[in-house]
Parts: C-alpha cells; sequence; structure tokens
C-alpha cells in the first residue's frame, strides 16, 4: 500500500472520527483497509458482506461526504469484500446505489433543503420508497395483522376502500414504518402509474418552511395535491405546528375528496395526540385507526431468523432464542443486538456463544429500559412534586405556585426533549413561543439566585432520570 493512499484514507479517517462516537469508529472504521485510488475511484477492502451492507445503510452520507470533502467531489466509492470460505476471492460493490442521500447531505450544509416539487413529471418523481421493507419481510402476527391486512387491500386498491385514511399508530420501532414502505412498494409494483410518495412529517414541515421563505408556497401546495398515494410517518412531529397543520388540512382534503389515498404514521392515537388542530384530528378518524403492538416471542424469531439469513451469518439456535426471550420491545433492537454480536465478534475475534450474548444483551437492555423524557413525564413529575393536579398547569391561573410549575415545566421541556417552543407551548395550555421563552428565562434567573429553587430543580432532575 503507497504512501499516497494511505495519506488520503487517513485524513478522511479524522473527519469521520469527529462525527461518531468513538466506539462506532473502532468497530465499523479501523477494520478497513484502503486499497488503490485510481481514475477517482477509491477502493478499500471491507471484512464481509455484513460489513458492506452495515457501512452503507448506516454511514453512506457521511462516507459520501467526507470523500468530496477531502479527496474531491467526483469521487467514487468502491468496495472489496473479501468472501468467506474461499480463497483469495473478492467481491467488488461500487458505493453509488445511495449517492442521492449524500447529496441531499451536502444541500442541507449548505442550508439548502432539497425541494420536493422541482419536477413533477410522473417519470421523475422520486418516491423515496425504501426498497428493502415489503410485505414479504413484514411478517404477520397478532401484533400487526390488523394492519398488515389493511395495508395489502390498500396496496390492491389505493384511494377506494374504507380504509382512507389508514392511521397506523404505536411505539417507536413496532414496523409502522416498514409498512409504510410495504404499501408503497406494492402500490408500484401493482400500480406503476400511480405517484406515490413517502414523507416524513419533519422533512414535510421544513420543506413548507422553505416554501414560505422562497414565496413558493403555491408550488408546494400544489405538488402535493398532485400525489396519488401520499404516507406521512411520525405525524406526530407536527405538534404545535398551526400553520404546517393548517396547510396539510387542505391537501388532506384535495387528496381525500379525488379519492387519493393517505397513509398517517403516530406514536399515538388520534385521541392521545395533543397540539394537534381538532378538525385534522377529525379526518384521522375518516378510515381505519389500528395499533401495531410489541411483536410477540414467535415474531421477533422469525425477525432475527430473517436477519442472520439475509447478513449470512452463523449464530446458534440456542443464542438465537436469548435474544428473542429478552430483547422484547421492538424490531429494531433485536437488530440492533444482532449488529452489536456480529461487531463484538469481529472486533474481538471471538466465537458467538451464549456468554457473549448474555454481555451485549444485558448492555443493550440497560439502554433500552433507559427512560425516556417526554412532555407528559416532565409535567407529570413536576405536579406530584409540588402536589398539584396536572391539569392545573393547563389553566389560566395565576397563582404563584401554578405559574412557578407550568414554568419549570416548560424549562425543563425544553432541556430534555427536541421540541420546538410553539410545541411545548401548545401542550402545555396552548400558550405561545414567546411565553415558553419568557418562562425559560424566568426559570433560568431563578436558579442562578435562589439556591434552595435550584436545588428543587435538581431534585426534579434526578426523578425524572431514573
Amino acid at each position: 500500500m503507497n504512501s499516497d493512499i494511505r495519506h488520503l484514507w487517513s485524513n478522511c479517517l479524522n473527519v469521520v472520527k469527529d462525527n461518531i462516537p468513538d466506539s462506532a469508529f473502532k468497530t465499523w472504521f479501523l477494520p478497513i483497509v484502503p486499497l488503490s485510488y485510481e481514475n477517482k475511484v477509491l477502493t478499500i477492502q471491507v471484512p464481509s458482506q455484513f460489513f458492506y451492507e452495515y457501512l452503507e445503510e448506516k454511514f453512506v452520507d457521511l462516507l459520501r461526504f467526507t470523500l468530496h470533502r477531502e479527496i474531491g467531489p467526483d469521487t467514487v466509492l468502491q468496495y472489496r469484500i473479501l468472501m468467506e470460505n474461499t480463497t483469495n476471492t473478492v467481491v467488488n460493490y461500487r458505493g453509488e446505489t445511495k449517492s442521492q442521500t449524500a447529496e441531499k447531505l451536502v444541500q442541507h450544509n449548505a442550508h439548502k433543503i432539497p425541494s420536493p416539487f422541482a419536477k413533477v413529471v410522473n417519470d421523475d418523481l422520486d418516491s423515496q420508497l425504501n426498497r428493502k421493507y415489503t410485505f414479504d419481510n413484514f411478517y404477520e402476527d397478532v401484533s400487526n395483522k390488523l394492519a398488515r391486512t389493511a395495508g395489502e387491500t390498500i396496496s390492491n386498491n389505493p384511494g377506494k376502500t374504507a380504509f382512507n385514511p389508514l392511521f397506523v399508530h404505536g411505539a417507536s420501532g413496532v414496523g409502522k414504518t416498514h409498512l409504510c414502505h410495504a404499501i408503497g412498494n406494492k402500490i408500484k409494483e401493482l400500480h406503476p402509474e400511480k405517484r406515490v410518495l413517502y414523507v416524513s412529517a419533519h422533512l414535510f414541515k421544513v420543506q413548507y418552511a422553505e416554501a414560505g421563505r422562497n414565496n413558493t408556497t403555491n408550488d408546494f401546495i400544489n405538488f402535493y395535491q398532485g400525489i396519488d398515494v401520499l404516507l406521512i410517518d411520525d405525524i406526530h412531529e407536527l405538534a404545535g405546528i398551526e400553520k404546517t397543520q393548517n396547510t396539510l388540512f387542505h391537501i388532506f382534503n384535495h387528496l381525500h375528496q379525488n379519492n387519493k389515498q393517505l397513509i398517517l404514521t403516530c406514536d399515538k392515537a388520534p385521541s392521545e395526540l395533543k397540539g394537534v388542530e381538532e378538525r385534522l384530528l377529525t379526518r384521522f378518524r375518516w378510515g381505519l385507526t389500528t395499533k401495531v403492538e410489541h411483536p410477540s416471542k414467535a415474531l421477533r424469531l422469525k425477525i432475527l431468523q430473517n436477519k442472520i439469513l439475509q447478513d449470512g451469518l452463523s449464530i446458534p439456535e440456542d443464542v438465537v432464542d436469548y435474544i428473542a426471550e429478552n430483547v422484547t420491545e421492538n424490531a429494531r433492537d433485536l437488530e440492533g443486538v444482532i449488529v452489536s454480536i456480529m461487531a463484538h465478534s469481529l472486533v474481538y475475534d471471538r466465537e458467538i456463544d451464549m456468554a457473549l450474548a448474555r454481555r451485549v444483551i444485558d448492555q443493550a437492555i440497560k439502554k433500552i429500559e433507559k427512560k425516556k423524557i417526554t412532555v407528559d413525564t416532565i409535567q407529570d413529575t413536576v405536579c406530584e412534586y409540588y402536589n398539584l393536579k396536572p391539569e392545573l398547569i393547563h389553566t389560566a391561573s395565576r397563582k404563584r405556585q401554578i405559574v412557578q410549575a407550568r414554568q419549570i415545566t416548560m424549562y425543563l421541556s425544553k432541556q430534555y426533549t427536541e421540541m420546538s417552543l410553539a410545541q411545548i407551548g401548545s401542550l402545555i395550555g396552548k400558550k405561545n413561543h414567546a411565553t415558553v421563552l419568557h418562562a425559560c428565562r424566568m426559570v433560568k434567573e431563578q436558579m442562578e439566585v435562589d439556591k434552595l429553587f435550584r436545588d428543587e430543580i435538581s431534585e426534579i432532575e434526578k426523578k425524572l432520570k431514573l
């Protein structure tokens, strides 16, 4: 290996190391061997097919951005994979299939949000669907049977069933996003003429804000009203954002009235959603609302066996059963444990056995079971500490104790959640963002001068983290 390629790869590693946790860097980047750089093609060697797929799935954006920055914008990444159980056999893969995602990262870093309506010709529409997520690998179980059946029915006849909209809710990682993509992919297969679009609620609101800044809101609305099948993931992220909700309301009405299919996912049922306009919630309930539950052990085993088969891994049956028995929350956790076990086996050159599985799962379950802090948990913890009924902080009361509890809830929500000030205000007494900003400032100032108050906040924070 010549010094030039060694130097180029070293520069790339320095950028990567600054952008990911040290453990991930050691596991997924140190084992890579740079082989050559010729005709703008950088070839790197990775230990296995699994290793290649994991890098492409989890780090493709970072890799592409790093190569563009350190080597040049036309640099192409090529993987050389040493095939197991063969002698001196290699397989080359070009890391080009996901380059559009990387280009979006570059645009984002340049403060440009990709416009969904730049091209509106059917052939040019990128549906944003992940082809890996299909009904073939979305296994039926009592936990998801209704949602899956409805999804298959919709795929056969989008917009013309009683399931419009289809509103799927459930905890993170139970398969809502997978189902969305599976429906979209099946519709594209059966009805190639349909304009299908998958979009996260987060991207939808970012696109809408960008359209407002560029005076292209009408183009934004016209684009979305031209979609035949609209799949919006994590609709709860629109909580508290009134203008975006208002625009979605009009898009929703237009599509529904024209027999276009709408599919929405959320972490809560419509009746439990806060910060969303009632007229939207009413429309969410027009079709079928169904919950995807945590997977049963039988389903967990199927998911594990499929992951192991896909990645060409060899894991003893007792280890697979142990994982299925102990990792119970969702499919994402199951796949994460498999990746962790594989990483430990590769890095430490250890056989995959029960001892290794127990060690990895003990660490994983502690992380999984770590309490998720939400506005609701903060509100309940604050009210319990001050012996108040939670509903009181949503009133217009100006009693000092209630005002203080409301302000502390707002302050801690800003500290411990990723919600915007407007979203926090919408969930706590339907206040505006200025009220939340004022509350945060008041709490912070009082903490600086009042030790007793500072200790109270500290106690509440400890209770939140238990």
